[in-house]
């Protein structure tokens, strides 16, 4: 009788589960293959996990109010998202569908005149954030995944203080589970107590409440720094000293950082208000735009992406951009666990006869990610792409620059994380010099790393492989 219980209670989970899988439009073939297989071995343990990690569905109130919040932004300020018109006019036409196709997620249109400085050291972030906030007059605005009490954390923290205190406007956002440490500490209270307008970004303090209307991993991943409506900075930092003490054996992390300046401020400033206007339910009047543009600037546009925004836009962002790459096409990523698309469109840019090159960390604080990663590189460099690892510490840098114009810097990774679960955003801008300086630190990072020998990858182990490929394959389950 018993028997019959369990066999009964198996046939039901697997039966049900297996039916809202198929029912499920957001997902690929291959996802939906490996949660069969999990829920036909392990029913119970895979009903559970689906429950907790199968889908991204934010609520449809989350859905709703970005939406809303979106379509307020455009209607009252879509002079600032630049015009579409800007993509024929402004953008060099081998490129342009990459900038339409970055058009198209959130609307944010390529902007002209605007300057940018590439930060060589982490000394130099946290040196010119804290001087561009200590010469703020009227706003300034923050958003971080991971913002540690170290001494980048509390440099910008105190800044944020003074400011606050002489009367500027401060709002800072951080996200829950990234920066949980921060959230918790004096510190923060402190900011609030002077005055910070300090927000938590997808709370969990109740998280079995969370799992049930959404997922507790779906995090805010984003990097955003907006100073009098005058500066921003993009790129893979969050404020944590590169030692990053909760990993130190990891270290040094490797990032890099851009400081811009010029129309694409506001649109950066935007897609804060969209943040902040989420998080605090509020809607914002009283923050100021400009378009200060500089004679000679260059072309660049925001974008932010989520799991607000239309399923699968990420991906296919990258591989459009990887399909207009001619001469050369480098990218830098910690975490790279691609989907097909992607990874299609990398090995038909080297079978086209580009110079793709793909530099990752050898020491990764994720075993998995790093085995799934490897189980792309057999692929990868038989279709003529040139992978290298990189030695001294954690490469946390993400880059894409190609053919020496076009860049692209921000949050995002080259994994199923930053294309399903977290809030991203990056610049992509077509800048000769920019792109020549972001190549100065590609090459350093290249410097620094060990080549991946074809050959040598056909000689890895068998048990090696296994662990590799069974890592791509549960990939998609998370």
């Amino acid at each position: 009788m018993m028997s019959v219980l369990v066999l009964t209670a198996h046939i039901a989970i697997v039966v049900s589960f297996s039916v809202r899988i198929l029912i499920r439009e957001d997902i690929s073939p291959p996802s939906r293959l490996a949660w069969f297989i999990v829920l036909l071995v392990l029913p119970l343990a895979g009903a559970s996990l689906y429950f907790l990690f199968g889908e991204t569905d934010v609520g449809h109130r989350h859905r709703h109010a970005h939406h809303l919040i979106f379509n307020t932004i455009r209607a009252k300020r879509r002079a600032y998202m630049g015009l579409p018109e800007n993509i024929d006019t402004l953008v060099d036409p081998l490129y342009r569908s990459g900038s339409a196709y970055a058009s198209s997620i959130n609307g944010f249109y390529p902007v002209d005149g605007n300057t940018a400085e590439v930060l060589e050291e982490a000394d130099d972030f946290k040196t010119r954030l804290v001087a561009d906030i200590d010469a703020a007059t009227d706003h300034v605005h923050v958003l971080f995944y991971i913002w540690l009490t170290d001494d980048t954390g509390t440099a910008v923290a105190d800044a944020l203080i003074r400011a606050a205190k002489r009367g500027v406007t401060c709002r800072a956002i951080a996200d829950a589970m990234g920066s949980r440490g921060l959230i918790r500490s004096d510190l923060w209270q402190r900011m609030q107590d002077a005055g910070v307008l300090a927000k938590v970004a997808l709370p969990v303090e109740k998280p079995l409440l969370v799992m049930w209307k959404s997922r507790i991993d779906l995090r805010n991943h984003r990097k955003i720094m907006v100073i009098d409506s005058k500066i921003t900075y993009c790129g893979s930092r969050n404020t944590a000293d590169p030692e990053f003490r909760h990993k130190p054996r990891f270290a040094p992390w490797v990032d890099i950082m851009l400081r811009f300046q010029g129309p694409v401020v506001a649109q950066n400033q935007l897609l804060f208000t969209s943040d902040w206007m989420q998080v605090t339910g509020q809607p914002v009047t009283d923050i100021p735009l400009q378009a200060e543009s500089f004679e000679g600037g260059f072309t660049a546009q925001v974008l932010g992406d989520g799991p607000t925004e239309r399923f699968g836009a990420t991906p296919q962002l990258f591989s459009v951009l990887f399909s207009t790459a001619r001469d050369t096409l480098t990218l830098s990523t910690p975490y790279f666990v691609p989907d097909a698309t992607v990874v299609e469109a990398l090995c038909a840019a080297a079978h086209r006869g580009t110079r793709v090159t793909l530099i990752f960390p050898e020491r990764n604080d994720s075993r998995f990610v790093a085995a799934a990663s490897r189980s792309y590189y057999r692929r990868l460099l038989r279709a003529g792409c040139r992978i290298f690892e990189y030695q001294p510490g954690l490469l946390h840098a993400k880059t894409l620059t190609i053919d020496g114009v076009i860049s692209l810097v921000g949050s995002t990774n080259l994994d199923l994380r930053s294309f399903d679960l977290n809030y991203e955003n990056n610049i992509l801008l077509e800048s000769r010099d920019i792109t020549s300086r972001i190549e100065t630190h590609q090459k350093a990072f290249l410097a620094d790393s060990v080549e991946i020998d074809l050959l040598a990858v056909m000689a890895w182990p068998a048990h090696r492989k296994i662990l590799n490929n069974i890592a791509a394959t549960v990939g998609p389950l998370l």
